[in-house]
């Protein structure tokens, strides 16, 4: 299925130990769980139960910075509320299980984190959360690419103004995050194309 197609009736229902529990009926199309991805979800998902959503992505945007030796700068208010943010070193597609405790690990208290060479990660106590850490972080990283690509010298943030922007991003600090934007999202989605609640 294309990612268009996807809807939430077509999705398969696994369990911690990648066992299909349920599998929806689509006419011609036979389709199993990607590996890769079960890897990954299930590490975090097994290792922090308070998480209720993983979002991770391939986009142009993540996979170039993910490649940068610098990783995410904090050159803009966005990106600076990454200014913490967990990297994981490239070791191959995700496949193995033995791969798990160190993602799990390498994410650490963070809700965000570059894969090298590889793409983004975002975690949430909702989906909310998630999609929101998300959009930010993938925004943070055409902002970078968009702002490099100019060849000039880029405007370095004091340390102590980055530090403290992190710090007005953290829950203790604000509402969680996603409660307002969420709701708007879903409305605007349901505009332009209801069929994906079915």
């Amino acid at each position: 299925m294309l990612y268009e197609e996807i809807t939430a009736s077509s999705l398969i229902k696994i369990d911690y130990d990648g066992n299909i529990l349920l599998k929806p009926e689509f006419p011609g199309q036979d389709y199993g769980v990607n590996r890769a991805g079960f890897v990954i979800h299930s590490a975090i998902h097994k290792a922090k139960h308070e998480i209720a959503c993983v979002a991770h992505t391939h986009t142009w945007a993540g996979m170039a910075v993910s490649t940068l030796e610098c990783g995410l700068l904090p050159n803009t208010q966005t990106s600076m509320r990454f200014a913490h943010i967990s990297y994981h070193d490239f070791g191959g597609v995700v496949l193995d299980l033995e791969m798990q405790d160190k993602l799990v690990a390498d994410l650490g208290d963070n809700n965000a984190m570059i894969l090298r060479n590889h793409g983004l990660l975002t975690v949430g106590n909702t989906i909310a959360e998630a999609f929101n850490a998300l959009h930010r972080l993938e925004l943070s990283c055409k902002t970078q690419i968009a702002a490099m690509s100019c060849n000039s010298p880029m405007i370095k943030v004091p340390e102590e103004v980055v530090e403290k922007t992190y710090q007005n991003y953290q829950p203790k600090t604000r509402r969680p995050f996603g409660v307002l934007d969420w709701p708007a999202l879903l409305r605007k989605l349901d505009r332009i194309d209801p069929s994906y609640r079915d």
